[in-house]
């Protein structure tokens, strides 16, 4: 009777393992059916059949494997593990008190402004940089069916992923003639939606634009000047009358809002491209724009230059050389073939390079002045640069802040190595301490004599780049030179790619103009180095060059051979094995100064530091020059984005202190109502340094 109540509380209690007792208890095999019922099993056995159906699933969950973990699993955790984050800070962000410390949102510049009375006065022209404008199809190849005025350039680049080698056909222009390829059309966007948004939800213009539109600017006073960044600038003009356009849009504003004259605000490539519009628009037809000796002076009250790359940057030279900078060496270092392997067939360097070398802008990048602004084997004007860690940073930051000098906190943390920031280009790390009787320089003429004995493959298909066309005796004499100063770099770049510097250097000049009344400097090719042209005769109009410091900006570098010698690959790349001593300025094979990491202060700051201070050669009418330089602060959390004071090339445009500059020099302040010079950086000694005939 015992058993049996066992059994029936078995079977309400648990009828999974009650079913399976009834299926291995009761079943027998057909041939015993008969015996079963003849002879039935007493209780005792009743119980223990149970007892052992009860024991069986024990012993299963004992013996259970662990489920193996796969590459998908993994994966999916990743996934999970993002999007939780994000809901959590999207969460936080809309739910947590705005007064909470660290979350609160500063009042915005145009809202505080406007309400001390500031209103819209001067028209506003904006004038974008390379690569932040966007470009739309109009004409394209087979290939591209459907992307009639789609952006092929900023916005989703979803068509990088959809069609990518389409897309580079598209964004290449014509190896000959630097302008369009046969059949197809590219052109810049339109209006201020060209460059507010680099993609979607990374501003360029856009902070700037609302924070005018608070104090009372809309489309007829603010004027996104957008052209065509790929082109040199006179072809700009040649091809879409870009400037002759800019030129009866200034005129315009000038006049439908009362005859105020114009506050113009261009960013990094944007500031050389107006310095030559300043040339083209005085200059007589039909090179020039016909305005005359007095047109700035008219219609001009401002230029706001913002992240200025007056003198070049150093990166462009690694861009032209290897396609490369400090981020893409470090990937290259840490996971070596990805970006150029032939297994899946995305050479990703090879295509950039054979893209890039397309864009005659690049050499309007190229550093100008020679070993006179940017130093020679020896020396350059950063001879007393810091390199120092991040704690050294903060703690000299809050020694200018305390005291207003930071010579004991430099002092604290100098570092025993003495870069030699003038050999822009190295091969070999021992090659930057050895003094320079000790260096092997080839000379120009001979490099320039192997350029002769080019060889031409065809094996390597839409991939290839001008590499292809050198031996690999040719581009080990690249080597042979320990090192190459901005002068010499000129040559290089002649060597390594000869029909991009031919076509180029039609375009522009890098050098320093000894008589600036000769006349061959009224040809455009010197209208955007400032080193080689006048600015306009407008005693009354005021420049400002406005830029971050405190952040390691590219300088230098030291390049190795690459170590493969296919057809397709790059020769050259950076050695990311180069660190300098107890954290000095070389980082994974590159050099590092103070600047707002793309554009070095000495570039930036130079012109407006000496060049143009008072009256000079290059600056016979005495503009004023101010220097607003913005000390780069990192923004604290994620959810401060990307920062209200930061100094960085291109965030600086949410910087709260420059967005008020220029919305109360638009509001018809001067640059000495805004308090003159602000200066964090060592800009005034470097310009002492640098020995130039003004």
């Amino acid at each position: 009777m015992a058993a049996i109540l066992r059994f029936r509380k078995l079977c309400f209690l648990d009828p999974v393992k009650c079913s399976t007792v009834s299926v291995q208890s009761f079943e027998k095999p057909k041939n015993d059916e008969k015996q079963s019922f003849e002879q039935p099993q007493k209780p005792e056995s009743l119980v223990s059949a149970i007892e052992r159906v009860l024991e069986k699933p024990k012993s299963k969950k004992i013996k259970k494997q662990p489920k193996e973990w796969r590459c998908v699993d993994s994966c999916c955790w990743l996934i999970g593990y993002l999007c939780t984050s994000w809901w959590l800070l999207l969460f936080l962000c809309n739910f947590l008190p705005a007064n909470l410390p660290g979350l609160r949102v500063p009042e915005a510049p145009g809202v505080r402004l406007k309400r001390d009375g500031l209103t819209a006065l001067h028209p506003v022209v904006l004038v974008p940089g390379i690569v932040t404008g966007g470009l739309e199809l109009w004409e394209g190849r087979p290939c591209s069916e459907g992307l009639f005025r789609k952006r092929l350039w900023g916005g989703s680049f979803t068509e990088i992923f959809k069609r990518p080698l389409c897309w580079l056909e598209h964004l290449s222009l014509d190896n000959e003639t630097g302008l369009d390829p046969p059949g197809i059309r590219v052109r810049a966007v339109p209006g201020l939606v060209a460059a507010d948004y680099f993609a979607p939800g990374y501003f360029v213009w856009a902070v700037l634009i609302e924070n005018l539109a608070k104090i009372g600017y809309e489309q007829k006073n603010m004027y996104m000047a957008a052209y065509d960044w790929r082109l040199s600038f006179q072809n700009t003009e040649i091809r879409d009358q870009s400037l002759s356009r800019l030129k009866s849009k200034i005129e315009l504003m000038y006049v439908t809002n009362g005859y105020k004259k114009v506050v113009v605000v261009p960013h990094s490539m944007g500031v050389i491209y107006f310095l030559h519009f300043l040339k083209w628009v005085e200059a007589p037809p039909p090179v020039g724009g016909g305005g005359g000796q007095g047109w700035c002076a008219k219609h001009i009250k401002a230029i706001m230059n913002i992240g200025p790359a007056f003198l070049g940057v150093p990166k462009a030279v690694a861009n032209i050389l290897s396609a490369e900078g400090r981020d893409v060496a470090f990937i290259r270092s840490m996971a070596p073939g990805l970006l150029d392997s032939e297994t899946f067939g995305f050479q990703t360097l090879q295509h950039i390079m054979r893209v890039s070398r397309t864009w005659d802008s690049v050499i309007s990048l190229v550093p100008r002045g020679g070993e006179t602004i940017w130093g020679d084997l020896n020396k350059s004007p950063e001879v007393e640069n810091i390199c120092y860690t991040s704690k050294a940073r903060y703690l000299q930051s809050s020694s200018k802040e305390n005291n207003g000098n930071d010579t004991d906190a430099k002092r604290s943390f100098h570092v025993k190595e003495q870069p030699r920031y003038g050999r822009i280009i190295s091969f070999g790390k021992e090659k930057l301490e050895l003094p320079s009787s000790q260096l092997s320089i080839i000379d120009s003429k001979e490099l320039m004599r192997g350029s002769a004995s080019r060889i031409s493959n065809t094996s390597c298909g839409e991939v290839s780049s001008e590499y292809d066309e050198m031996s690999r005796n040719n581009i080990k004499k690249v080597v042979e030179s320990d090192a190459y100063t901005a002068s010499s770099l000129l040559d290089l770049l002649r060597f390594v790619a000869p029909k991009m510097m031919k076509r180029a250097e039609a375009h522009f000049s890098h050098g320093i103009a000894e008589d600036l009344d000769d006349l061959k400097y009224t040809h455009y090719k010197y209208w955007s180095n400032p080193l080689e042209t006048k600015l306009p005769n407008a005693p009354d109009m005021e420049i400002f060059c406005s830029y971050g410091v405190g952040i390691p900006t590219e300088r230098s570098y030291v390049y190795k051979l690459s170590s493969s010698d296919r057809c397709k690959s790059i020769p050259l790349q950076i050695d990311s094995s180069a660190y300098g001593r107890d954290n000095g300025c070389l980082k994974g094979g590159v050099h590092f100064v103070d600047g707002d990491e793309s554009v070095p202060v000495v570039s930036a700051g130079f012109m407006c530091a000496k060049g143009w201070r008072g009256k000079t050669r290059f600056n016979p009418s005495g503009i004023s020059t101010y220097i607003r330089e913005h000390q780069h602060k990192a923004p604290l959390s994620l959810l401060e984005g990307r920062g209200t004071e930061s100094g960085a090339h291109v965030d600086i445009m949410g910087n709260v202190a420059f967005i008020e500059d220029v919305l109360r020099i638009a509001g018809g302040a001067t640059g000495a109502e805004l308090g003159g010079d602000r200066i964090y950086s060592d800009i005034m000694k470097m310009s002492d340094r640098i020995n130039i005939r003004l």
